[in-house]
């Protein structure tokens, strides 16, 4: 059950109201985390704003949820983990990708820069650092541009699932692919 009450938009304050209605009109998320960060509506548009910066570019959709994907299996956020499972099916990322990031295993990725998105997140969160020769291939394959939104899409969605999992915040109860428990 999830922690943090679940504020009724006729219960938020004016700035909250204002921050929460910029969302919604634009059709980004006001779930998962975003029901802890409305409490505090500058650090909910800062989200907002962050996830909007990095969802346009330069990485592709699918390198995107990948990594999303990765990310929240790291933090075991439940939440964040149904929302990318639906956001990666929905960008073509099959079934069985999916399933061996729930499983822990490496998914065959064929295309070389979802590889490199998939290597990158995941010493990222492993080791905390790249060694030299990841940070040099993944240069050579994504170019300097696109690893730094690589490197911040991690960061991000890590703030992401760990807001989410502090709270508790569940997914629904007909959630498709439950995060596999260990």
């Amino acid at each position: 059950m999830t922690r943090i009450r679940i504020l009724d938009r006729s219960e938020m304050d004016a700035e909250q109201g204002r921050v929460y209605d910029e969302a919604k009109t634009s059709n980004a998320p006001v779930g998962g985390p975003y029901y802890a960060y409305i409490r505090l509506p500058k650090l909910f548009a800062a989200a907002q704003n962050l996830r909007a910066a990095l969802a346009k570019e330069p990485l592709s959709r699918r390198e995107q949820q990948i990594v999303n994907l990765l990310v929240a299996r790291h933090w075991n956020a439940r939440y964040p983990w149904f929302a990318q499972v639906r956001g990666s099916l929905a960008a073509g990322i099959s079934q069985s990708i999916i399933d061996a990031i729930n499983a822990r295993t490496t998914p065959n990725l064929p295309d070389a820069r979802e590889k490199t998105c998939f290597t990158v997140a995941s010493e990222l969160l492993a080791n905390k650092m790249l060694s030299d020769k990841t940070y040099a291939d993944a240069e050579k394959v994504l170019g300097e541009k696109d690893l730094i939104a690589l490197v911040a899409t991690t960061g991000n969605f890590s703030t992401t699932c760990l807001v989410a999992s502090a709270f508790e915040v569940d997914p629904p109860a007909d959630n498709p692919t439950p995060l596999k428990t260990w």
